[in-house]
C-alpha cells in the first residue's frame, strides 16, 4: 500500500476520535475536535498532491479518498445536528448525505458495469474544501466561545451567520457537483440491468 492510501486510511481511523471529541463534554473538547479535524483534513490535501506528483494514483485511492472525506465530514455534520450548530443544519446535512449516498451508489454501479472509477471533479473538490472550511470555522468558533470564553453576543451571532453561509455554500456545491457527476456517469447507468 502506498503512502497516499495510508494517509487516507489514517483519515478514516481519525474520524471516530474526532466525533468523540466533538460529542463528549470534557475540558477543551471543541479545541481537541478542531485539531483532530484539521489534521485529518490536512491528510486529504497531502495524499492527493503526493499521489499526483509521484504518480501514485490508484483505483483504490480514487474510491477510498472521497469515501474518507465523506466519513469525516458526515461525522461533523451529525455532531453539529446534536449540538445545534449553524442555522438549518438538519437540511444542510440531509442535502449532503443525499448527495453522498447517491454518488457512492453511482460509483459502485460504474465500477461493476464498466470497471471505471470516476474520480472527483473540480466541483466535488470545491464542495469538499467548502465543507471543510465551514466545519473548521464552526469548530474554531465554538472552541473560542466555549473552551476559552472569548466573544460576546455580537461575536456569537456573527460566527453563526458565517457558519451558516459556509455550510449552505457547501450544500449548493453538493447539488451542483452531484448533478455533474450523475451526468458524467449516465452511460454506465442502465436501469434494465
Amino acid at each position: 500500500m502506498n503512502t497516499p492510501n495510508k494517509l487516507t486510511i489514517a483519515r478514516i481511523i481519525a474520524t471516530p476520535f474526532f466525533m468523540a471529541a466533538l460529542m463528549i463534554d470534557f475540558p477543551y473538547h471543541y479545541t481537541v475536535a478542531l485539531l483532530l479535524f484539521a489534521l485529518a483534513s490536512l491528510t486529504d490535501l497531502i495524499d492527493g498532491k503526493m499521489a499526483r506528483k509521484y504518480n501514485l494514483v490508484t483505483d483504490f485511492g480514487k474510491f477510498l479518498d472521497p469515501l474518507a472525506d465523506k466519513m469525516l465530514t458526515t461525522a461533523a455534520f451529525l455532531g453539529f445536528i446534536k449540538l445545534g450548530i449553524g442555522a438549518q443544519i438538519t437540511w444542510i446535512t440531509f442535502i449532503v448525505l443525499f448527495r453522498e449516498f447517491m454518488i457512492s451508489s453511482i460509483r459502485l454501479v460504474t465500477v461493476s458495469s464498466g470497471g471505471k472509477v470516476i474520480a472527483a471533479n473540480m466541483w466535488g473538490k470545491s464542495k469538499t474544501v467548502c465543507q471543510m472550511a465551514g466545519i473548521i470555522f464552526a469548530l474554531l468558533s465554538y472552541a473560542l466561545i466555549s473552551d476559552f470564553g472569548i466573544g460576546n453576543e455580537v461575536f456569537v451571532t456573527a460566527c453563526n451567520a458565517i457558519i451558516s453561509i459556509l455550510l449552505w455554500a457547501s450544500a449548493i456545491l453538493c447539488i451542483i457537483s452531484g448533478a455533474i457527476y450523475l451526468f458524467a456517469a449516465k452511460e454506465y447507468i442502465d436501469p434494465s440491468k
